[in-house]
């Protein structure tokens, strides 16, 4: 269960809207699915099958406005120290009020709970990570994500996406790169 479920009055941020961010559940696949799918190309998402999504949904956190999913993102193991915050994506129209943050906050949040040392992220993006916390790093400090997930991927060593992490709380000040 997410430790940061949130509830709040959208005119916080000027919008009618009612905004909630919560654990996905499986109703919510369908709209995850879409979401992801719809931002493929435009946001260099990596695509999801829905079966995947399906059998990882308790891991995806979703942001909605009046009911309706608009953000999701997924806290994935990679090891017993290292997550990764995958398909973090809201819509265009729903941007701007802060549910990124949100989402990755709720991330942070439930890894650190989960004992992880490390949250990643690999991003066309860095600098929006950086803002959250994240320091970008070479790639093999994230062995844990390239030999499982990169080197099958046929845009390896060609994605270019940058590598984030941050140290959660149980993490010592050194730890950013260490090898699992």
């Amino acid at each position: 269960m997410l430790s940061l479920i949130e509830r709040t009055p959208a005119s916080v941020h000027t919008f009618p809207e009612v905004l909630d961010l919560r654990q996905a559940t499986p109703d919510d696949v369908p709209a995850i699915h879409a979401l992801v799918d719809r931002h493929v190309a435009t946001d260099h998402l990596l695509p999801r099958a829905s079966e995947e999504i399906q059998s990882h949904c308790e891991r995806f956190v979703v942001a909605t406005v009046n009911g309706d999913v608009v953000g999701c993102a997924e806290l994935a193991p990679l090891s017993p120290q290292v997550a990764e915050v995958r398909s973090l994506v809201v819509e265009a129209d729903a941007r701007g009020m802060g549910l990124g943050r949100r989402m990755v906050d709720a991330l942070i949040a439930r890894a650190t709970d989960l004992g992880y040392a490390r949250l990643c992220a690999f991003s066309h993006q860095p600098g929006y990570f950086v803002k959250l916390g994240f320091s970008i790093v070479p790639h093999l400090w994230l062995r844990e994500k390239v030999f499982t997930d990169c080197v099958g991927c046929p845009l390896f060593r060609g994605c270019g996406q940058h590598a984030v992490v941050v140290s959660l709380g149980r993490a010592s000040a050194n730890s950013i790169g260490a090898v699992a």
